[in-house]
Protein backbone atom coordinates (compact mmCIF):
# COMPACT_ATOMS: atom_id res chain seq x y z
CA UNK A 1 0.00 0.00 0.00
CA UNK A 2 1.76 3.56 -1.04
CA UNK A 3 2.45 5.71 1.96
CA UNK A 4 1.11 9.41 0.93
CA UNK A 5 2.32 11.29 3.65
CA UNK A 6 4.42 13.76 3.83
CA UNK A 7 6.76 16.05 6.13
CA UNK A 8 6.75 19.83 5.63
CA UNK A 9 9.03 21.61 8.06
CA UNK A 10 8.32 19.26 10.61
CA UNK A 11 4.58 19.05 9.86
CA UNK A 12 3.34 15.58 9.17
CA UNK A 13 0.80 15.83 6.30
CA UNK A 14 -1.35 12.98 4.97
CA UNK A 15 -1.18 13.81 1.69
CA UNK A 16 0.90 16.16 -0.77
CA UNK A 17 -2.13 17.85 -1.52
CA UNK A 18 -3.10 21.67 -0.58
CA UNK A 19 -4.97 24.34 -2.47
CA UNK A 20 -3.69 27.40 -3.21
CA UNK A 21 -4.60 30.46 -1.64
CA UNK A 22 -7.42 32.55 -2.38
CA UNK A 23 -9.06 30.01 -4.17
CA UNK A 24 -10.69 27.65 -2.03
CA UNK A 25 -11.40 30.43 0.85
CA UNK A 26 -10.93 28.72 4.33
CA UNK A 27 -12.98 25.24 3.23
CA UNK A 28 -16.13 26.14 4.31
CA UNK A 29 -17.18 27.19 0.43
CA UNK A 30 -15.62 24.01 -0.53
CA UNK A 31 -17.40 21.78 2.22
CA UNK A 32 -20.90 20.66 0.65
CA UNK A 33 -18.49 19.06 -2.46
CA UNK A 34 -15.58 18.22 -0.96
CA UNK A 35 -13.80 16.21 2.29
CA UNK A 36 -12.17 19.21 3.48
CA UNK A 37 -10.80 16.57 5.87
CA UNK A 38 -8.92 14.43 3.02
CA UNK A 39 -6.59 17.20 1.75
CA UNK A 40 -3.35 17.07 3.15
CA UNK A 41 -3.61 20.98 4.67
CA UNK A 42 -5.93 23.66 3.68
CA UNK A 43 -4.46 26.73 2.66
CA UNK A 44 -6.45 30.21 3.70
CA UNK A 45 -7.43 32.78 2.17
CA UNK A 46 -5.43 35.97 2.68
CA UNK A 47 -5.78 37.23 6.38
CA UNK A 48 -4.52 40.35 6.84
CA UNK A 49 -4.41 42.70 9.72
CA UNK A 50 -7.23 45.21 9.41
CA UNK A 51 -10.36 44.02 6.58
CA UNK A 52 -9.58 44.81 3.39
CA UNK A 53 -12.08 45.53 0.41
CA UNK A 54 -10.43 44.40 -2.26
CA UNK A 55 -10.03 46.25 -5.79
CA UNK A 56 -13.29 47.39 -7.88
CA UNK A 57 -15.55 45.14 -9.67
CA UNK A 58 -14.97 43.59 -12.61
CA UNK A 59 -12.51 41.40 -11.06
CA UNK A 60 -12.12 38.35 -12.97
CA UNK A 61 -11.87 37.13 -16.27
CA UNK A 62 -11.46 34.37 -18.52
CA UNK A 63 -8.24 34.05 -20.49
CA UNK A 64 -7.17 31.05 -22.81
CA UNK A 65 -6.31 27.75 -20.52
CA UNK A 66 -6.85 29.98 -17.06
CA UNK A 67 -7.81 32.74 -15.99
CA UNK A 68 -6.85 36.31 -14.66
CA UNK A 69 -8.06 38.15 -11.29
CA UNK A 70 -7.63 41.23 -9.69
CA UNK A 71 -9.44 40.63 -6.36
CA UNK A 72 -6.86 42.26 -4.54
CA UNK A 73 -7.13 39.99 -1.57
CA UNK A 74 -10.55 40.90 -0.24
CA UNK A 75 -10.94 39.59 3.35
CA UNK A 76 -12.63 40.78 7.11
CA UNK A 77 -9.16 40.79 8.83
CA UNK A 78 -7.54 38.74 11.35
CA UNK A 79 -10.02 38.93 14.17
CA UNK A 80 -13.08 37.87 12.36
CA UNK A 81 -10.90 35.30 10.92
CA UNK A 82 -9.71 33.57 13.78
CA UNK A 83 -13.56 34.25 15.34
CA UNK A 84 -15.12 32.01 11.86
CA UNK A 85 -12.49 30.18 10.00
CA UNK A 86 -10.07 28.95 12.62
CA UNK A 87 -13.12 27.02 14.46
CA UNK A 88 -14.08 25.79 11.18
CA UNK A 89 -11.03 24.01 10.10
CA UNK A 90 -10.32 22.60 13.52
CA UNK A 91 -13.46 20.53 13.04
CA UNK A 92 -11.38 19.06 10.14
CA UNK A 93 -8.78 16.17 10.21
CA UNK A 94 -6.92 18.09 8.10
CA UNK A 95 -3.38 20.56 8.72
CA UNK A 96 -3.96 24.60 8.43
CA UNK A 97 -1.47 26.62 6.53
CA UNK A 98 -2.51 30.47 6.96
CA UNK A 99 -1.81 33.11 4.32
CA UNK A 100 -0.38 36.54 5.39
CA UNK A 101 -0.58 39.66 3.90
CA UNK A 102 -0.34 42.83 4.25
CA UNK A 103 0.66 46.67 2.94
CA UNK A 104 3.57 46.84 5.01
CA UNK A 105 6.44 44.91 7.47
CA UNK A 106 4.24 46.14 10.34
CA UNK A 107 1.12 44.81 9.07
CA UNK A 108 2.95 41.42 8.55
CA UNK A 109 4.67 41.23 11.86
CA UNK A 110 1.16 42.11 12.96
CA UNK A 111 -0.59 39.32 11.89
CA UNK A 112 2.17 36.80 12.85
CA UNK A 113 2.23 38.00 16.29
CA UNK A 114 -2.01 37.81 16.46
CA UNK A 115 -1.30 33.89 15.14
CA UNK A 116 1.43 33.15 17.38
CA UNK A 117 -0.58 31.22 20.06
CA UNK A 118 -3.23 29.70 17.66
CA UNK A 119 -3.51 26.27 16.30
CA UNK A 120 -2.30 26.91 13.45
CA UNK A 121 0.13 24.48 11.55
CA UNK A 122 2.30 26.53 9.58
CA UNK A 123 2.48 30.44 7.93
CA UNK A 124 2.28 31.91 4.38
CA UNK A 125 3.88 34.81 3.87
CA UNK A 126 1.77 36.69 0.77
CA UNK A 127 4.95 38.87 -0.53
CA UNK A 128 4.05 38.24 -4.39
CA UNK A 129 0.51 39.44 -5.01
CA UNK A 130 0.47 41.52 -8.30
CA UNK A 131 -2.96 43.09 -7.41
CA UNK A 132 -2.20 45.20 -4.71
CA UNK A 133 -0.27 48.53 -5.54
CA UNK A 134 1.69 48.95 -2.24
CA UNK A 135 3.20 45.98 0.06
CA UNK A 136 3.58 42.77 -1.52
CA UNK A 137 4.97 43.71 -5.31
CA UNK A 138 7.60 45.86 -3.84
CA UNK A 139 8.72 42.79 -1.28
CA UNK A 140 8.20 40.18 -3.87
CA UNK A 141 10.37 41.49 -6.79
CA UNK A 142 13.55 43.07 -4.44
CA UNK A 143 15.80 40.15 -2.82
CA UNK A 144 16.97 42.60 -0.40
CA UNK A 145 12.97 43.82 0.95
CA UNK A 146 12.04 39.94 0.39
CA UNK A 147 14.97 39.16 2.67
CA UNK A 148 14.22 42.06 5.06
CA UNK A 149 10.59 41.16 5.50
CA UNK A 150 11.51 37.27 5.88
CA UNK A 151 13.95 38.52 8.84
CA UNK A 152 11.24 40.18 10.19
CA UNK A 153 8.81 37.75 10.09
CA UNK A 154 10.77 34.80 11.76
CA UNK A 155 11.72 37.01 14.54
CA UNK A 156 8.16 36.69 15.74
CA UNK A 157 6.48 33.74 14.13
CA UNK A 158 5.89 30.45 16.38
CA UNK A 159 5.19 28.25 13.66
CA UNK A 160 7.11 27.56 10.56
CA UNK A 161 7.02 30.16 7.55
CA UNK A 162 7.02 29.67 4.22
CA UNK A 163 7.71 32.71 2.01
CA UNK A 164 5.46 32.65 -1.52
CA UNK A 165 7.39 33.62 -4.15
CA UNK A 166 6.28 36.05 -7.45
CA UNK A 167 7.48 34.73 -10.58
CA UNK A 168 7.66 37.90 -11.94
CA UNK A 169 11.02 38.54 -11.70
CA UNK A 170 14.26 37.73 -13.61
CA UNK A 171 15.60 35.26 -11.50
CA UNK A 172 13.48 33.10 -9.45
CA UNK A 173 16.76 31.81 -8.11
CA UNK A 174 18.06 34.57 -6.66
CA UNK A 175 14.53 35.68 -4.87
CA UNK A 176 14.98 32.10 -3.31
CA UNK A 177 18.08 32.25 -1.91
CA UNK A 178 17.39 35.90 -0.69
CA UNK A 179 14.00 34.55 1.25
CA UNK A 180 16.19 31.39 2.53
CA UNK A 181 19.06 33.62 3.75
CA UNK A 182 16.36 35.68 5.92
CA UNK A 183 15.33 32.39 7.89
CA UNK A 184 12.38 31.38 5.41
CA UNK A 185 11.55 27.00 6.45
CA UNK A 186 10.01 26.88 3.15
CA UNK A 187 9.19 28.34 -0.19
CA UNK A 188 5.63 28.42 -1.99
CA UNK A 189 5.84 29.24 -5.55
CA UNK A 190 4.65 30.20 -8.07
CA UNK A 191 1.86 32.88 -7.47
CA UNK A 192 0.02 34.35 -10.71
CA UNK A 193 1.57 36.41 -13.02
CA UNK A 194 0.76 39.77 -14.39
CA UNK A 195 -1.54 39.96 -17.01
CA UNK A 196 -3.95 42.40 -19.22
CA UNK A 197 -7.19 41.47 -21.46
CA UNK A 198 -8.87 44.32 -23.01
CA UNK A 199 -12.55 44.20 -24.27
CA UNK A 200 -12.25 45.15 -27.44
CA UNK A 201 -15.94 45.43 -28.33
CA UNK A 202 -16.11 47.36 -24.96
CA UNK A 203 -13.17 49.44 -25.44
CA UNK A 204 -12.37 48.59 -22.42
CA UNK A 205 -10.63 46.80 -19.67
CA UNK A 206 -11.84 43.15 -19.13
CA UNK A 207 -10.84 43.64 -15.03
CA UNK A 208 -11.27 47.60 -13.49
CA UNK A 209 -7.91 47.34 -12.50
CA UNK A 210 -6.57 47.46 -15.65
CA UNK A 211 -4.14 44.14 -14.72
CA UNK A 212 -4.71 41.02 -13.03
CA UNK A 213 -2.78 37.78 -11.87
CA UNK A 214 -3.21 35.13 -14.67
CA UNK A 215 -3.44 31.64 -13.38
CA UNK A 216 -4.15 28.44 -14.43
CA UNK A 217 -2.78 25.41 -17.35
CA UNK A 218 -1.36 28.31 -19.70
CA UNK A 219 1.38 28.95 -16.59
CA UNK A 220 2.26 25.67 -15.83
CA UNK A 221 5.58 25.02 -17.65
CA UNK A 222 6.32 27.86 -16.16
CA UNK A 223 5.63 27.11 -12.88
CA UNK A 224 7.12 23.63 -13.28
CA UNK A 225 10.44 25.34 -14.51
CA UNK A 226 10.50 27.75 -11.40
CA UNK A 227 10.09 24.88 -9.37
CA UNK A 228 13.02 23.08 -10.97
CA UNK A 229 15.21 25.77 -10.64
CA UNK A 230 14.68 26.65 -6.73
CA UNK A 231 14.15 23.10 -6.00
CA UNK A 232 17.92 22.60 -7.03
CA UNK A 233 18.74 26.16 -5.67
CA UNK A 234 17.73 25.98 -2.36
CA UNK A 235 17.62 23.22 0.42
CA UNK A 236 14.51 24.17 2.19
CA UNK A 237 10.89 22.30 1.27
CA UNK A 238 8.83 23.60 -1.53
CA UNK A 239 5.47 23.76 -2.11
CA UNK A 240 4.78 23.97 -5.67
CA UNK A 241 1.74 25.12 -8.22
CA UNK A 242 0.96 26.96 -11.02
CA UNK A 243 -1.62 25.10 -12.95
CA UNK A 244 -2.22 22.04 -11.75
CA UNK A 245 -5.20 20.04 -12.81
CA UNK A 246 -4.82 16.77 -12.53
CA UNK A 247 -2.50 14.30 -10.51
CA UNK A 248 -0.35 13.63 -13.70
CA UNK A 249 0.42 17.71 -12.82
CA UNK A 250 0.88 17.09 -9.53
CA UNK A 251 3.62 13.87 -10.21
CA UNK A 252 5.32 16.53 -12.46
CA UNK A 253 5.86 18.84 -9.75
CA UNK A 254 7.11 16.30 -7.41
CA UNK A 255 9.59 15.25 -9.58
CA UNK A 256 10.82 18.70 -10.20
CA UNK A 257 11.27 18.33 -6.65
CA UNK A 258 7.87 20.11 -4.56
CA UNK A 259 7.51 18.61 -1.37
CA UNK A 260 3.52 19.15 -1.27
CA UNK A 261 1.65 20.61 -4.44
CA UNK A 262 -1.43 23.07 -4.35
CA UNK A 263 -4.25 23.31 -6.40
CA UNK A 264 -5.73 26.85 -7.04
CA UNK A 265 -7.59 27.45 -10.50
CA UNK A 266 -8.50 24.11 -11.21
CA UNK A 267 -11.01 24.36 -7.91
CA UNK A 268 -13.42 27.09 -9.70
CA UNK A 269 -13.79 24.69 -12.68
CA UNK A 270 -14.38 21.53 -10.90
CA UNK A 271 -15.12 21.32 -6.95
CA UNK A 272 -13.73 18.01 -6.78
CA UNK A 273 -10.30 18.42 -8.28
CA UNK A 274 -8.44 18.05 -5.28
CA UNK A 275 -10.04 14.83 -4.79
CA UNK A 276 -9.58 13.62 -7.96
CA UNK A 277 -6.11 13.99 -7.81
CA UNK A 278 -5.74 12.42 -4.45
CA UNK A 279 -6.77 9.70 -5.63
CA UNK A 280 -5.34 9.42 -8.57
CA UNK A 281 -1.30 10.06 -6.98
CA UNK A 282 -2.30 7.13 -4.68
CA UNK A 283 -3.51 5.06 -7.48
CA UNK A 284 -0.28 5.69 -9.67
CA UNK A 285 2.12 5.34 -6.52
CA UNK A 286 0.60 1.52 -6.33
CA UNK A 287 0.51 1.21 -10.30
CA UNK A 288 3.57 1.98 -10.65
CA UNK A 289 5.35 0.36 -6.88
CA UNK A 290 6.23 3.38 -5.37
CA UNK A 291 5.77 2.86 -1.33
CA UNK A 292 6.87 6.55 -0.56
CA UNK A 293 7.17 9.56 -2.70
CA UNK A 294 10.78 10.51 -1.52
CA UNK A 295 11.45 7.66 -4.53
CA UNK A 296 10.37 9.89 -7.45
CA UNK A 297 10.75 13.30 -5.50
CA UNK A 298 13.68 15.73 -7.36
CA UNK A 299 14.12 12.60 -9.55
CA UNK A 300 15.93 14.63 -12.54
Amino acid sequence: MADMTVTLCGVAMKNPVTVASGTFGSGREYDEFVDVSRLGAVTTKGVSLTPWEGNPVPRIAETPSGMMNAVGLQNPGIEEFLKTDIPFLRQKDTRIIVNVCGHSVQDYVGVVERLQDEPVDLLEINVSCPNIKEGGIAFGVDPKQLCYVTREVKKKAKQPIMMKLSPNVTDIKEMARAAVEGGADALSLINTLTGMKIDIHKRCFAVANRTGGVSGPAIRPIALRMVYDVCHTVDVPVVGMGGITDWEDAIAFIMAGATMVSVGTANFRDPFSTARIIAGIEQYMDREGISDLSEIRKCL
